[in-house]
């Protein structure tokens, strides 16, 4: 029964494993982004994004009001007063030990005042209330507080609201986004288009030179793609192209057209052979057998590697930093705002975290939107 055309492979088990296994190593970094950029930079910082549900134990940098705030400071029996909670407004974190200094952090603990310089004082309560005095005028910034404190779990939509609505985010990540989807759109649908064409043409038209062909594609997957940046990008000057979308649309169908030519050439090799021949005996013209059977009958090597074209240009930082003008911002895509906000705002967590989960969440819908097409043309290649 093994060999009955059309009975599936005993592997067959082996590749849906495989493409289950894959599906939970994208899901489980993903769900962690995902929770990270609801998360504050203390809390990111502090524990894992697993430990998100509990009260986590954490050193934090805290400061009272500024004195030179209108209101801030009041005169109280010769005594300059500064009031407030230094989590900016009542909280339900707990904190154990306070000091003023970052070297000693557990120097005092709550309701116990600590002597600081020039006869000022300070009292911390574990709700985060302070009180600050002084018998002169205090001036300049609020008094830093370090303290160690367990803060419950704490969720926020701001960070999405930083990313893409507010300040200069707006001009970079959010418009960073569309130009991603500029480039990523054409990128994936020409390769497609050309390729279905020349895949047909090469699995079932008679022409000299066709083997020679077929050798050069299955040749060009091994020619490392860093090898052929930079005389692309000076044919693109030499002819008038340029660094932009153009540039950029073209690099990416000539990277991904061998690949997708191979593999639809296999799929397409492999339909009924009867179907073809019957509509040419009827009258079919090649063009009418491509449209109407050849593609309905491809779409889920079609739909295989539309997913694996639109993941790789997505994703893609290289090519993008070669073929496009990156100096105004107008053509940023998102790979390099990351890459932007890592270098100047590393310590933005809750925001990096928030671009990342930002940039990935788009190809995790198509990726789960198709990924049934996706595993129909993988377990094509494992039907006897």
């Amino acid at each position: 029964m093994d060999n009955i055309a059309g009975s599936k492979s005993s592997l067959n088990w082996i590749v849906q494993i495989s493409v289950v296994a894959l599906v939970l190593l994208w899901l489980f970094p993903t769900f962690g982004l995902l929770v990270s950029s609801f998360r504050t930079a203390d809390q990111i910082s502090g524990s894992g994004w697993w430990q998100s549900m509990f009260p986590t134990q954490q050193n934090l940098t805290l400061r009272a009001a500024d004195p030179d705030d209108e209101g801030a400071q009041v005169l109280e029996n010769g005594l300059y007063i500064v009031e407030g909670n230094l989590f900016g407004s009542a909280s339900d974190a707990n904190i154990s030990v306070w000091g003023t200094s970052s070297r000693a952090i557990g120097a005092s603990i709550p309701g116990v005042t600590a002597e600081l310089k020039d006869g000022e004082t300070m009292t911390v309560q574990a709700d985060g209330t302070y009180r600050w005095t002084s018998p002169t005028e205090l001036t300049g910034r609020g008094q830093r507080v370090f303290v160690t404190a367990t803060t419950p779990p704490e969720f926020t939509f701001g960070n999405y609201q930083n990313v893409l609505f507010s300040g200069d985010s707006t001009d970079s990540m959010a418009k960073a986004f569309f130009n991603t989807l500029t480039v990523t759109i054409p990128a994936t649908i020409i390769p497609i288009i050309i390729a279905a064409f020349a895949a047909y043409a090469l699995a079932w038209m008679d022409f000299p030179g066709r083997a020679i062909l077929i050798a050069v594609v299955v040749g060009l997957l091994v020619v490392p793609l860093q090898l052929a940046l930079i005389p692309l990008l000076r044919l693109h000057l030499g002819i008038g192209i340029g660094k932009g979308y153009l540039g950029v649309w073209l690099a990416h169908t000539g990277f991904g057209l061998p690949l997708a030519i191979y593999l639809l050439r296999n799929y397409m090799v492999g339909l009924p052979k009867d179907i073809i021949e019957n509509a040419r005996v009827d009258g079919a013209t090649d063009f009418q057998i491509f449209m109407k059977i050849i593609l309905p009958l491809s779409f889920p090597a079609l739909a295989s590697f539309a997913i694996f074209q639109f993941l790789w240009t997505w994703n893609d930082l290289l090519v993008a930093k070669v073929f496009l003008i990156d100096a105004t911002g107008e053509t940023t895509v998102m790979t390099n705002q990351i890459v932007e906000l890592l270098g100047t705002r590393g310590g933005n967590w809750e925001i990096l975290a928030t671009a990342a989960f930002v940039s990935i969440a788009v190809p995790l819908l198509v990726f789960f939107a198709m990924q049934k097409y996706l595993v129909r043309g993988l377990l094509a290649g494992s039907v006897k």
